[in-house]
């Protein structure tokens, strides 16, 4: 599975020794060196991780991690310079997954986001390009949905949207998250669309919807039951 990371951290060499042992990785990096650039890019690329430095100039990361958890469930590693218990407690409360203390190695902090993104994905297909869930199996690169070897046919945005819950699979999400991450920030149409297209998706996917969990007055989850 390849993945990609927004690196958001103001000192360019520490930046420079994390994207060549993320590339070595194979992951796809993306950098920002100061909050309001880590804001922008993530709003206009596809980010499966966060790794946010707190102490930054513009926006720090704590309202930087505040900012994305208004928007989006994905995976967040905070970085600091200090090992208070109480910085690590502020982080896990505005919602990051895991935390990192300055001087850290390269290597482990690659190896805890490979565990933390396999903790994300769930169970995933033998070739880095099919993801599944309960009966169903997704080919990522044809687009193609497969529930006990029949083929579903999806509209593109109820793919994206089953999609994008797969990924965040056991995560509660809004309904204004699955409208920002699949019609895009700038969807100016009303939250009425994404319970529309969850009623097809569940439709379409018969016995396997009771893995899409409706959560009331918040959104949805894929949660997979026996």
């Amino acid at each position: 599975m390849s993945y990609s990371v927004l690196l958001v951290e103001d000192e360019s060499r520490i930046r420079e020794i994390m994207t060549d042992y993320f590339e070595q990785e194979n992951w796809t990096v993306y950098e920002a060196s100061d909050g309001e650039e880590a804001i922008e890019r993530f709003t206009t690329l596809s980010i499966d991780l966060v790794i946010l430095d707190i102490l930054m100039p513009k926006w720090d990361g704590w309202s930087v991690c505040r900012m994305i958890r208004k928007k989006s469930a994905v995976p967040i590693i905070m970085v600091t310079a200090k090992s208070d218990d109480d910085d690590k407690l502020m982080g896990f409360e505005l919602g990051a997954d895991d935390y990192v203390t300055k001087p850290f190695s390269p290597k482990v902090l690659v190896a805890r986001a490979n565990m933390l993104m396999k903790r994300v994905e769930g169970t995933v297909g033998m070739e880095h390009h099919m993801i599944s869930f309960g009966n169903v199996v997704m080919n990522k690169q044809a687009h193609r949905v497969e529930m006990g070897g029949i083929q579903i046919d999806l509209a593109p945005k109820e793919y994206e949207l089953l999609y994008y819950m797969v990924k965040n699979r056991g995560l509660v999400l809004a309904r204004e998250t699955l409208l920002d991450h699949v019609w895009g920030f700038d969807y100016e149409g009303d939250l009425r669309v994404v319970d529309t297209h969850i009623k097809k998706v569940r439709a379409k996917l018969g016995e396997e919807a009771k893995h899409i969990h409706t959560i009331k007055g918040i959104g949805y989850k894929l949660e997979v039951l026996p």
